[in-house]
């Protein structure tokens, strides 16, 4: 950056979500200023730091203490400090701690400047085929069947592309739910291990998709996306 940056500022910062390689100049410009570096998993920011040639202060910051050090981290930059805030991978925020603190600031008029990146939900949304004019962000569905069912229930006649979140220990169970609530013929893509090496998309009907992935590894984390009822490629 051609200026230091501002004292008393927190700095939202996207982190890659796999390949390094994605994270931005000005992000890292960006790091290489502030005074603390608060995120998720000090060791995988670690591994951030290294792949940039970095040495920051890191602040753990998760969903445990979130409240907590939202105060705390609130407090260092009236003092004058510029903090950032990245998470383990994707947007700070987005479905990872971050809520609380960019409220805070804006409660007491500190300015958040956000740094665009990497995003999953986006990322599956824009290559999946589906409709990308309107969609709905669930995040990650409730942990219960019930409850996740009871979501499927509410949405179903949306008229967009629905996207979701899911981990390799649950995601068998929401397609199964998927093909219970909306229907086994509902078109869906679901990605996993974006920008690795073993980045795949399975696009199809619901039972499609449910017959590919019991061949295939479950590695990973997984972004879904719903089409609406009706759509077919």
């Amino acid at each position: 950056m051609d200026v230091d940056l501002p004292p008393g500022m927190l700095w939202l910062i996207a982190t890659p979500i796999g390949n390094l390689k994605d994270f931005s100049p000005r992000g890292a410009e960006v790091l290489a200023q502030v005074d603390q570096i608060a995120c998720e998993d000090t060791r995988i920011t670690k591994r951030l730091l290294n792949f940039l040639d970095l040495n920051k202060p890191l602040v753990s910051y998760r969903e445990e203490n979130e409240k907590v050090k939202s105060l705390e981290l609130v407090e260092l930059i009236e003092s004058g400090q510029s903090i950032a805030l990245v998470s383990d991978a994707g947007y700070p925020g987005i479905s990872d701690p971050g809520f609380r603190l960019v409220r805070e600031c804006r409660r007491r008029k500190i300015e958040v400047c956000p740094i665009p990146g990497a995003n999953a939900a986006i990322t599956t949304l824009a290559a999946s085929g589906l409709p990308t004019h309107q969609f709905l962000y669930l995040g990650f569905l409730p942990k219960k069947s019930a409850a996740a069912q009871r979501v499927f229930e509410q949405w179903k006649e949306f008229e967009g592309s629905i996207v979701i979140y899911e981990s390799k220990y649950r995601i068998e169970k929401t397609l199964l739910g998927i093909q219970e609530t909306l229907g086994p013929e509902r078109f869906i893509c679901v990605s996993r291990e974006l920008t690795k090496m073993h980045e795949t998309f399975y696009v199809g009907t619901v039972l499609e998709v449910l017959e590919r992935m019991k061949t295939s590894s479950s590695k990973g984390e997984f972004t879904m996306v719903i089409a609406p009822e009706g759509y077919s490629l």
